[in-house]
């Protein structure tokens, strides 16, 4: 017979929960953060606004001891939640064992977005490795894509739905799992603008990013959070490679696009996914970029790594 994950003591549980409509939704998530109360467990529950309001609803006053987040706005970009959401959490609780929901995944998302959404649901198993905690995600059955819910299964190692919990049959290694999301990103349209990097380039680089940032019409705060995230990937080019690289930029009808390509590898799964200790400020370059960006895809293998940067007009 299965162990509920409400009565687990072990180190880490990742059940991702199925559920077809609200009824569904609020059954499977409002005892599970009744039981973390019950046992003096922290407990975070970040999902997108509706369901969100739902269980805040649910919980009643119960609710002034959850810490509450908006999935769609703290996790808009799937690589910053790890990090910012899901670890910070963790790590401002010290000694104790913490429950959270978290729902990357909605029906809201786009084909562009899901690779670094499953990506981000995969490695989830690798950084909380022996950590006290479990991690609930729930999947609406009734309006992802079905190989959406497939993914579910890979990535979650314990399945729940309907009251039911079982081994997925079907979970495999985290970082395979990660490295098959690791996908091409198709060219630039002919219409973006280019600049080459070089150590001499950087200044250039920040005006030309900052004045198409400005002309695509971005808030002046996202101006420079995006000059700021092309100039730490552009600084780490001269840093760590030998060959170079390019600054390409573009828009399209809701944003502005900025891909940084050169002859880099990135080696390690988590890179930009785990928060850098203070003492390490050179490494910090990629969490910092995913903090600031509304969407960061990445496609890396020896010799090339391409970078590509959304901000939401």
């Amino acid at each position: 017979m299965s162990i509920s994950v409400a009565t687990r003591t072990d180190s880490f549980v990742h059940p991702a929960l199925f559920y077809g409509d609200r009824e569904e939704y609020l059954a499977g998530t409002v005892p599970f953060i009744h039981a973390g109360l019950a046992a003096d467990e922290p407990v975070m529950v970040a999902v997108p606004g509706d369901n969100l309001h739902q269980i805040r609803t649910a919980l009643g006053v119960d609710a002034d001891r959850v810490q509450l987040h908006d999935m769609s706005e703290a996790g808009r970009n799937p690589g910053r939640i790890i990090p910012g959401v899901l670890l910070a959490f963790a790590a401002a609780h010290p000694g104790k064992r913490v429950r959270i929901i978290g729902e990357p995944i909605w029906a809201g998302r786009t084909a562009v977005e899901y690779p670094a959404c499953a990506q981000h649901e995969a490695l989830i198993n690798a950084a909380f490795a022996g950590r006290q905690a479990t991690i609930l995600c729930p999947y609406d059955t009734s309006r992802l894509d079905r190989s959406w819910l497939d993914d579910a299964c890979r990535t979650h190692p314990v399945l729940q739905k309907d009251g039911a919990e079982w081994a997925s049959p079907y979970y495999a290694d985290p970082v395979a799992v990660a490295a098959g999301f690791n996908l091409p990103l198709p060219d630039p349209p002919a219409r973006a603008s280019t600049i080459a990097i070089d150590v001499h380039a950087l200044p250039a680089i920040r005006r030309f990013v900052t004045a198409h940032a400005v002309a695509a019409g971005l808030h002046p705060d996202r101006v420079s959070d995006l000059t700021l995230a092309v100039n730490e990937l552009a600084v780490n080019t001269v840093r760590h490679t030998t060959g170079g690289g390019t600054v390409a930029v573009w828009t399209d009808a809701t944003r502005l696009i900025c891909q940084l390509t050169d002859t880099g590898h990135i080696t390690n799964p988590l890179a930009g996914r785990l928060p850098v200790p203070p003492r390490q400020p050179g490494s910090r370059g990629l969490v910092l970029v995913n903090q600031l960006c509304d969407l960061v895809r990445v496609h890396t293998r020896p010799g090339a790594t391409t970078f590509r940067l959304h901000m939401h007009r």
